[in-house]
């Protein structure tokens, strides 16, 4: 079976959602942990703000959309087999990431939104911890809400090229 055209065409995009998650900001001041659950924290995280900003385009965006969360699928995939996980665990530890990313999408989506608790998502989904460090939750919600006004402001074709505004 041949590579999706599609899918490769966000290779740009992910990668970019990678570079800024690995932004040492993050585990330094914000003090998400350096770990493979951090990191992933952070990939699932950023994509989430990517994956958020796709849906503010509605029917148009949705395919790119789910072709980029397959990309993540993939590289999570591989991540967690350079590891040394097996076949069996592999799918299962995939099906939970995607569980925790779909949970993610949903607790965002609802902090982001006028009177959200961006804070408490921040907490619960990024640094696990409802009483986290209120000064790294601080530094990570300035972070995202910036990164989320980059991605506002750019246009969806700039974006799905893997650019977007500083």
């Amino acid at each position: 079976m041949g590579r999706d055209a599609g899918r490769d065409a966000l290779v740009p995009l992910y990668r970019a959602i990678v570079s800024a998650a690995r932004l040492p900001v993050w585990y330094r001041a914000g003090k998400v942990p350096d770990t493979i659950d951090g990191r992933f924290d952070m990939i699932a995280t950023i994509l989430t703000l990517v994956l958020l900003r796709l849906e503010s385009e509605g029917a148009q965006a949705n395919a790119a959309a789910a072709r980029l969360t397959e990309t993540f699928v993939d590289d999570m995939d591989g991540q967690l087999r350079q590891e040394g996980i097996g076949d069996i665990v592999v799918g299962k530890h995939v099906g939970r990431m995607m569980g925790a990313l779909g949970g993610r999408l949903g607790a965002f989506r609802d902090a982001l939104a006028p009177g959200g608790d961006l804070d408490g998502a921040i907490a619960r989904n990024v640094l696990r911890d409802p009483d986290a460090d209120r000064g790294a939750v601080a530094v990570l919600r300035d972070g995202f809400l910036s990164l989320n006004a980059e991605l506002e402001a750019t246009p969806v074709n700039e974006l799905l090229e893997g650019a977007w505004r500083s």
